[in-house]
């Protein structure tokens, strides 16, 4: 029953359940930071009067916990808050303390009866006593003497002490309207945390305001109480980002790739915000995670690889020429958690009795047009005279044969790297109607990789180069070894995010840059032989619906998303084939390359 004997003296005693034990201490208002026990003397030395004692004690034990629960209830704990959330929070005390001196001023303490009692007692009783106020009664409007200087003493004691407090950066003068500001607004905030000293210093700064603005009305000055800031919605209004962003994983099998896109979207907006439940994130909350974005350093090195967004934004705010992340990275991450969003009020996250409108609508950047230029072609016969195509070699960066072999099919396929760098043997087949042999573009759920549109999964026709160059002989001497599902490119692996093309991208940037290549001006990227074959079809009057098409590119409306099935149905493959035929570039020479003609 929780009774113990403890000296002769029987208690109630309950234990604090360990995830409860700080909450349990926010209660309770204890001085300690966790409580492990709840423990309270009955004042008995007999047992069964103890165990009648116990009954409504345990049971006021019980809504202690059930309240620490409530206050835990999906509130993750955080270790930042934002300046509008600080701000907010702090307002809110001060529009408080304001508000409650307003309803003193009103409606009086209670204590001018207690005292005109007292004195009535001392008169019945024949005492004779002395009082600087008047015993006449309580004034028909307003407070009387005493309890105008009542206020006037509270002022002249407490704003002097609060004063003193902020001179020393001592937050324990408001820490008991700290806790009781976070309960109400359910933020669950670390006590260690620089966050917590900082909504502590902005609270007690507002405190200090607050007792300026009580000293001031108690001189007859007119200060007017601010309307409050209300807090938060309360548990039952629908579910949090992260109940969202788990719902949407189950609900389908999705790749490593836009899993880890979703899970750094969603969790960059919670180290801003918090954990908020969908209802109660504004186009404000949206803004400001923009914003925050717009400030991320480019590159990332050390601390900054494991820093939080609101760390990313002070460093960058003591380095402010530092490059920052492009208009459609912030779009991406803007985009992912309006993703997850619309995905949790589709699937019932937002209770149906709630108006709610997607907050994300019409806030994305403006991207700045893309500068990846087609390749000249003097910069090409630099990159295939250079080492790794004229001499055989092969750098460990290079991942074996992708070296060789990626740069060609981008620029005779314009395929993305990483639809490239994942291709099995199977992939490579020729259509028995047609003796087409087509290159398939597709995902790969079970080797983690994913397209990045609807219309990139499509069909591209090897191009006469290419096979003149023997890379249908390579796919074949890799299906004789490894079967169909062998990979062509075998030592590319996932990256951090799950790309295959990831590591190999960063060395091919540094390769043309090299001496062995030369080629010097920025803008050429891998990429870049995606707008050097798209423009190689346009320069030979190709239509633009089969260069989409070729390209995974949606083009202009429905009518022009095309997937595999849908192009080989359309243009039918012999067209397609014909159409990447036309993709020329007068003046390459390749013919050196002809020789190593063969499986590797």
């Amino acid at each position: 029953m929780g009774v113990v004997k403890i000296k002769d003296v029987y208690y109630a005693r309950k234990t604090v359940p360990a995830k409860l034990r700080q909450a349990v201490s926010r209660v309770l208002g204890a001085s300690k930071p966790q409580v492990s026990w709840l423990k309270r003397t009955l004042r008995t030395k007999d047992q069964r009067e103890a165990n009648i004692r116990a009954k409504p004690v345990l049971m006021e034990f019980d809504r202690v916990l059930a309240k620490a629960e409530g206050l835990l209830e999906d509130v993750p704990v955080r270790t930042n808050l934002t300046s509008h959330e600080i701000e907010r929070l702090a307002g809110y005390h001060f529009a408080s303390v304001l508000d409650e001196d307003e309803e003193v001023r009103q409606e009086g303490t209670g204590s001018e009866e207690l005292f005109e009692r007292v004195a009535q007692q001392l008169r019945d009783a024949g005492v004779d006593f002395k009082t600087p106020y008047a015993t006449t009664g309580k004034p028909a409007f307003g407070r009387s003497d005493r309890e105008m200087a009542q206020l006037q003493s509270n002022a002249a004691i407490n704003l002097p002490v609060a004063k003193a407090a902020l001179a020393r950066g001592d937050i324990s003068f408001v820490q008991e309207e700290l806790d009781e500001l976070l309960d109400g607004f359910r933020i669950n905030l670390d006590r260690g945390s620089s966050a917590y000293r900082q909504l502590g210093m902005a609270v007690l700064r507002r405190d200090v305001e607050a007792l300026q603005a009580i000293d001031r009305r108690n001189h007859g000055e007119v200060v007017e109480t601010p309307r409050a800031a209300e807090p938060g919605l309360p548990a039952a209004q629908g579910g949090t980002l992260t109940a969202a962003l788990e719902g949407w994983k189950k609900v389908k099998q999705r790749g490593p790739l836009i899993t880890n896109e979703f899970d750094n979207a969603i969790n960059r907006f919670i180290e801003l915000h918090g954990d908020l439940r969908l209802v109660e994130i504004k186009r404000s909350h949206v803004r400001e995670y923009r914003e925050a974005l717009q400030s991320v350093p480019r590159r990332r090195a050390g601390a900054l690889r494991k820093a939080s967004l609101p760390e990313l934004v002070e460093w960058t705010g003591r380095h402010p020429d530092a490059e920052k992340i492009k208009a459609a990275t912030v779009n991406k991450l803007l985009g992912g958690v309006q993703a997850v969003a619309m995905w949790g009020y589709d699937n019932g996250l937002i209770p149906d009795e709630v108006a709610w409108s997607d907050p994300f609508a019409r806030m994305r950047l403006e991207e700045d047009e893309p500068d990846r230029e087609p390749w000249e072609i003097g910069e090409l016969q630099l990159l295939f005279n250079s080492p790794v195509f004229a001499s055989g070699a092969r750098p460990k960066g290079g991942s074996g044969e992708a070296a060789y072999w990626l740069p060609l099919l981008g620029l005779f396929t314009g395929a993305r790297q990483g639809e490239l760098a994942p291709l099995t043997a199977d992939d490579v087949a020729t259509d028995p109607g047609t003796s087409v042999t087509t290159i398939t573009i597709t995902e790969y759920e079970a080797r983690g990789t994913r397209l990045k549109t609807r219309s990139s999964r499509r069909v591209v026709p090897v191009h006469p180069e290419l096979a003149r160059l023997g890379f249908l002989d390579v796919v074949e001497d890799c299906r004789n070894r490894g079967g169909k599902s062998a990979p062509l490119f075998p030592l590319l692996t996932p990256g951090p995010r799950g790309g295959y093309a990831e590591r190999w991208s960063k060395w091919f940037g540094r390769y043309i840059r090299s001496s062995s290549v030369g080629v010097t001006n920025p803008d050429r990227v891998y990429h870049s032989l995606r707008h050097t074959f798209k423009d190689a079809l346009r320069a030979a009057g190709e239509s633009e619906d089969v260069n989409d098409a070729l390209t995974g590119h949606s083009g202009g409306g429905v009518g022009r998303t095309y997937g595999a099935k849908e192009m080989a149905r359309r243009f039918g493959l012999r067209r397609l084939a014909e159409a990447v035929a036309k993709a020329q570039y007068p003046g390459l020479e390749l013919s050196h390359l002809y020789a190593r003609r063969g499986p590797t």
